[in-house]
């Protein structure tokens, strides 16, 4: 994003709290808290240590969740779309469980590891293990064949031709679907702590509407909540700069 990009969108959003000031500020009935009430909640959350305990509970889970799911998936799924007649076995399977929402398994999870963190990160690894097995399924289908055959033709084993013809050919694909799956991952860990712990961002918007209706901090937990999924994001995108990786992304 250049200079000019990264300034219309600071106007924006100047605009957008501008109007969302005047709106609240206006209301005989003030049903939402105004951007300065927002913002001292922040500092009030920081006062009192549990804005970083907060933060650190969450992406501490979407942590391990999503690194568990991509260690698992990705290898999984590039086998199944290597050896297709695997993968068409499998893929009905697959197809069935994947529609099904993370959050429905909340009271297994909580049945199988109680209330805690262990409960939130069997949502996040279910949240991104069939969504990371079907992306690398396809992206092995998409390795064009005659990449296949040139490696084999030029001599390179099986494990050569993995190493260095599969994994950069999919490696974009992988790229995209890490960045995709990683949002969905950050989604369900605030849904997840809304029910199934008693920390994290997801805790603090129901704990602070709960306990005496503090709409400001609900609002600043969702304020926080999206910035960390912008720099989450931002952090997956800076993979797409890698130079071996570029080829498969379109110039803007």
């Amino acid at each position: 994003m250049n200079s000019t990009a990264r300034l219309r969108s600071a106007v924006l959003i100047a605009v957008l709290l501008a109007i969302w000031h005047v709106a609240v500020t206006h209301q005989k009935v003030h049903l939402l808290p105004t951007p300065l009430a927002v913002a001292g909640g922040v500092v009030e959350l920081a006062q009192r240590g549990l804005l970083i305990k907060y933060v650190v509970a969450s992406l501490f889970r979407v942590t391990w969740g999503f690194l568990g799911a991509a260690i698992l998936a990705i290898p999984f799924g590039l086998a199944l779309g290597w050896h297709k007649r695997s993968g068409m076995a499998l893929n009905p399977l697959i197809q069935i469980f994947r529609p099904i929402s993370p959050l429905a398994w909340i009271p297994i999870s909580i049945l199988w590891f109680g209330v805690g963190d262990m409960s939130a990160i069997f949502l996040i690894f279910l949240a991104s293990f069939l969504p990371l097995t079907v992306t690398a399924m396809n992206a092995v289908a998409n390795v064009s064949p005659v990449h296949i055959n040139a490696a084999r033709n030029f001599g390179l084993s099986q494990s050569q031709l993995v190493w260095r013809v599969l994994y950069p050919a999919v490696a974009p694909q992988l790229i995209v679907g890490l960045r995709i799956t990683l949002g969905i991952a950050w989604l369900v860990v605030v849904a997840a702590e809304m029910i199934a712990v008693n920390s994290g961002l997801g805790f603090l918007i129901v704990d602070s509407r709960n306990a005496g209706n503090r709409y400001d901090l609900v609002v600043a937990g969702m304020v926080l909540i999206g910035t960390i999924g912008l720099l989450l994001d931002i952090g997956m995108r800076s993979f797409e700069n890698i130079r071996s990786l570029r080829w498969g992304y379109s110039e803007d």
